[in-house]
C-alpha cells in the first residue's frame, strides 16, 4: 500500500505534463489560424464571387439621401436583377491611391494642398491605407499604402513643380498598383490636377479606362483650376488624352471643382466626406461564370422612391471585369 502512492502520484505527473504539452502545442498550432481570421477581418471577398458595388445617392437638390436600407435597392447584371446579401455603410477598410499632379499648371497650390490634406486623411478610419503617386513627365509612386497618414502629409512639404501632365501613365500606374495589393479592400483613387493632360504616353485613355475598372477603383477628382491657355485643353481632346470626367462618372466617382467648393481645404473635405457616405451592395452573380468578360451594371432605387434623374441620381460603376478562367491543373 505504501508502495502504490509514488506510483501513482508520478504517473499523475507524466499525465498532468503530457496534458500541458499537447494543449500548448495545440495553441501554438492554432496561433497562425487566429492571426489569419484577424488579418481578413472586413475582407468579404477572398475566394468567393461576391460583386461589390458602392453607391451615392443624391437628390433632385443635390444632397447625399442618407439613412436608405438594403431594401431601398434594386441591382441588375447584364439586365439580370440581383439579390442582394450584402449591405453596408464605410464598414469595410479603404485602400486610397492619392495621385497628385506636380506639372508647373499647379504650383500655385502646393501649399494649400498640403494642409487640405493633412487634415482630411485624418478623417479616414485608423484601419484605412493611403499609398502616395506624384507625376508630371513621369510618375512616381513616394509613398506605399499605409495606415501612417502623417507620413503622406510630411512627403508634401518638398513638393516642387515642373514638366507636362502625364496623367494617363499616373492613373494607369496607381489603378494596377491597388489591383495587385489591396485584392479585398475598397479601392479609391483621388487625383489632384487641373485635368488637362500633356505630353507623350504610351498608354491610351481607353487602357487607362479599363485597369480603373479592372481594379474595381472607384476615381474622384479635385480638379485645380490650372494655369493652361485654351489651345492645351483643345489640344488634350484633340490627342486622344484621358478624360477624367468620363472616366470618373465610369468608375462611380466624382468631380470636385476647386472653385466651385470654394477652396482645395473644402473640396478636399467634402470628397473624404463622400467616400464615407457610399453605400456598399454585395451580390452573388447570376451567372457565376469566370469569363474574363465586361459584366455592366445598374443600381437603382425601388419604385416608391420615383425615377432615376427626376427624383433622384445614383453614382455607381457602369461595370466590372470578371475574374479570368482558372488555369487548367497540370
Amino acid at each position: 500500500m505504501t508502495m502504490s502512492s509514488p506510483s501513482i502520484s508520478n504517473s499523475g505527473s507524466r499525465a498532468g505534463s503530457c496534458l500541458v504539452a499537447f494543449l500548448l502545442t495545440t495553441s501554438l498550432l492554432l496561433l497562425p489560424s487566429m492571426f489569419a481570421q484577424q488579418e481578413n477581418a472586413g475582407r468579404i471577398r477572398v475566394d468567393v464571387n461576391l460583386v461589390l458595388v458602392e453607391a451615392t445617392v443624391k437628390d433632385k437638390s443635390g444632397r447625399v439621401m442618407d439613412g436608405l436600407a438594403q431594401s431601398d435597392f434594386d441591382v441588375s447584371e447584364d439586365g439580370a436583377p440581383q439579390t442582394i446579401t450584402h449591405f453596408s455603410r464605410d464598414q469595410l477598410p479603404l485602400a486610397v491611391a492619392l495621385v497628385v499632379d506636380l506639372s508647373a499648371s499647379i504650383e500655385p497650390f502646393l501649399r494649400p494642398l498640403h494642409y487640405a490634406t493633412q487634415t482630411a486623411l485624418r478623417t479616414l478610419k485608423p484601419e484605412d491605407e493611403v499609398a502616395l503617386f506624384t507625376f508630371s513627365s513621369e510618375v512616381e509612386r513616394r509613398v506605399d499604402l499605409t495606415r501612417d497618414k502623417r507620413l503622406v502629409a510630411e512627403q508634401m512639404e518638398s513638393f516642387s513643380a515642373g514638366g507636362s501632365t502625364n496623367i494617363n501613365d499616373a492613373l494607369h500606374e496607381a489603378a494596377r498598383y491597388l489591383e495587385e495589393q489591396r485584392p479585398s479592400a475598397r479601392r479609391v483613387i483621388i487625383l489632384v490636377s487641373d485635368n488637362v493632360p500633356s505630353g507623350p504616353t504610351s498608354i491610351g485613355s481607353r487602357d487607362v479606362e479599363d485597369a480603373i475598372l479592372q481594379a474595381d477603383a472607384a476615381l474622384y477628382s479635385l480638379k485645380i483650376p490650372g494655369r493652361n491657355p485654351l489651345q492645351a485643353k483643345l489640344d488634350a481632346r484633340l490627342s486622344g488624352l484621358i478624360n477624367v470626367a468620363k472616366a470618373a462618372a465610369q468608375a462611380g466617382g466624382e468631380v470636385f471643382d476647386v472653385e466651385k467648393e470654394g477652396s482645395l481645404f473644402l473640396a478636399f473635405q467634402t470628397l473624404i466626406e463622400r467616400l464615407k457616405t457610399r453605400y456598399t451592395l454585395g451580390y452573388v452573380p447570376t451567372h457565376t461564370v469566370r469569363d474574363g468578360r465586361f459584366h455592366s451594371l445598374k443600381v437603382r432605387l425601388t419604385s416608391s422612391h420615383g425615377s432615376e434623374g427626376k427624383n433622384y441620381v445614383i453614382l455607381a460603376k457602369r461595370g466590372y471585369f470578371a475574374s479570368p478562367p482558372r488555369a487548367a491543373a497540370q
